[in-house]
């Protein structure tokens, strides 16, 4: 597997309304997969494969390029930057972290904490408070030259490095370059087997989804599919201290065939035409849900005049965190069916 590009692809930063250069990335690596590439209003990256006939069936693969980050609000003569979130935080994991403060004249690295006391001389009181996501503010140890450098709408990003371990890939924003990977790889292998395919074939490298699915909501508007697969990752709860029926996924199962969250129910006769390809293609497979939450394909199926939407996601360990966790084996098995199914149509 290309994993030096997932590797890329995850340390680009870009949160929603600033993926400019997760979507340059995208466009050097796509470069000869697609007949047509295009940037939307929204920043959202069209790439398209022509299909056969006057009127072919249209797909649609949704990919979104954010990632959760922060955008600067305020910057104090003393230079500490306070910041407003994009993209949903679990407060606990936002103590003590390495970030970048991508300015537009370069990256800066700080460390994000909370205001107020260290725990030596805090009291059993405070000791309790959970802070908000916005109550965090980060230190680039420039003082007040930092309010020389850095302004507000400026954005902030977790700084960590992309990992392997054994079978397992950690990283921040596997949430969602998982998928952008998968748009690009996937397409790849088409081209080097050399697999035709009758559809017109467009993925969508979209923004903003973290912020509400929007990028999706003009992209399809303006392709217009037949059928639409939001790409994505999902959460894989098979973990200590989670019981059974919450685990939504586990690793190393197969690929995740998403049926209902908060903001869609798939098609069901797609989920059975993928299913029934994967078992004669061999590719590991499991049904998933997700009692809330939202992803692209929702946006595609409620588009104009709607289409046929399913989701094709990748079970992830410690969601919405630096140490987002991956299986190789599911990622493999994504690549494999959403290859299949292009090829099929």
């Amino acid at each position: 597997m290309n994993l030096d590009l997932l590797k890329r692809l995850c340390e680009t930063p870009g949160v929603p309304g600033r993926e400019t250069r997760v979507r340059a990335l995208i466009e050097a690596e796509a470069k000869g997969l697609f007949d047509e590439m295009r940037t939307d209003a929204l920043g959202s990256l069209i790439c398209t494969r022509k299909g056969k006939g006057a009127s072919p069936e249209k797909i649609l693969l949704l990919c979104h390029m954010d990632e959760i980050g922060f955008l600067v609000s305020h910057v104090t003569d003393k230079g500490f930057v306070h910041v407003d979130p994009v993209g949903g935080f679990d407060p606990r994991n936002l103590f003590s972290r390495r970030v970048l403060v991508c300015t537009e004249d370069g990256d800066i690295p700080g460390v994000m904490n909370a205001e107020g006391k260290p725990i030596h001389i805090q009291s059993p009181d405070e000791r309790k408070k959970m802070p908000e996501p916005n109550e965090f503010v980060v230190d680039t140890g420039l003082g007040a030259a930092a309010k020389e450098r850095i302004r507000v709408g400026d954005y902030v990003v977790m700084h960590e490095p992309f990992e392997e371990m054994g079978e397992k890939i950690v990283s921040k924003a596997l949430d969602n370059r998982i998928a952008c990977w998968l748009g690009i790889e996937a397409v790849r292998k088409l081209v080097e087997n050399g697999h035709g395919h009758d559809c017109e074939l467009t993925v969508a490298f979209t923004a903003q989804e973290e912020v509400g699915l929007r990028g999706a909501k003009t992209a399809s508007y303006g392709v217009a599919p037949d059928i639409a697969i939001g790409v994505d990752t999902t959460l894989a709860c098979d973990t200590p201290g989670v019981p059974e029926k919450d685990r939504t996924t586990v690793q190393g199962a197969g690929f995740g065939l998403h049926m209902k969250d908060g903001s869609f129910i798939a098609d069901y006769a797609l989920v059975r035409e993928i299913e029934e390809l994967a078992k004669e293609k061999d590719i590991a497979c499991q049904r998933t849900i997700l009692a809330r939450g939202g992803q692209d394909g929702a946006a595609a199926q409620q588009a104009g005049a709607g289409a046929r939407a399913v989701g094709i996601v990748v079970g992830t360990r410690y969601i919405h965190t630096v140490a987002e966790m991956i299986d190789k084996r599911d990622l493999r098995a994504a690549r494999k069916i959403l290859t299949a199914f292009v090829a099929a149509h």
